[in-house]
């Protein structure tokens, strides 16, 4: 028997697809459209996302039958706004640099709509390990689709990945660039990110046609 039940591994693979929690549930586009037009930035928030959801589920999880209902959401404030600061801390600890391009948005994963969806919704209900995969899984999907637009925002808008460049040198005309190739400024504005997104949710409905019907 394996180490996921098939219903253990639905809670991984539903957000990464059927019920993704941007493309589906329409959550957390704020970040998606605010730093996505480096492939780096959407990485590291994807990853950031992924601890503190992944272990804020547990925490919540662990603390539910103890947790007034009156004071339940200062409470799963309290846990992630404690998971945010970890972080942040380690971002200046050892990514400087990207820490303070990512200050403000870091900051906003307290009030993400994901985290604190699947703190009410799944985490105060269920036992810790369903709540860690729960958690994995919704982060996963989120950090999927921000990691696609950041590829296609920085690839055609600075032609770059990572901040390597990948397409030529545009100053001197080598590769691409070199036939006359130029990169979309309009990829790396904010308006792009929602264009892009929109495309993701395109393709994702036409292919299942369940999602049309809903």
């Amino acid at each position: 028997m394996g180490l996921l039940s098939k219903k253990d591994a639905k809670l991984i693979t539903d957000p990464l697809a059927d019920n993704n929690p941007i493309t589906i549930q329409v959550l957390g586009i704020c970040s998606a459209l605010a730093i996505t037009a480096e492939l780096k930035a959407s990485l590291v928030m994807a990853i950031s996302v992924l601890f503190v959801l992944g272990i804020g589920n547990v925490v919540i999880s662990l603390m539910r039958n103890i947790i007034p209902s009156k004071i339940r959401i200062i409470v799963q404030l309290i846990v992630v706004a404690a998971l945010v600061i970890i972080v942040d801390l380690v971002l200046k600890a050892f990514a400087y640099e990207l820490s303070k391009t990512l200050s403000v948005f870091v900051g906003l994963i307290i009030t993400n709509c994901i985290i604190m969806g699947r703190f009410e919704a799944f985490a105060l209900g269920n036992g810790p390990w369903k709540s860690f995969l729960d958690g994995i899984g919704n982060a996963l999907g989120y950090g999927v689709i921000l990691i696609i637009v950041g590829f296609f925002r920085e690839l055609l808008g600075s032609g770059t990945l990572f901040g390597i460049p990948v397409l030529g040198d545009p100053i001197a005309k080598t590769g691409l660039y070199s036939m006359g190739y130029e990169n979309n400024g309009f990829m790396i504005m904010p308006p792009m990110a929602l264009i892009v997104v929109g495309i993701i949710i395109w393709v994702q409905r036409s292919r299942n046609k369940a999602l049309i019907e809903d």
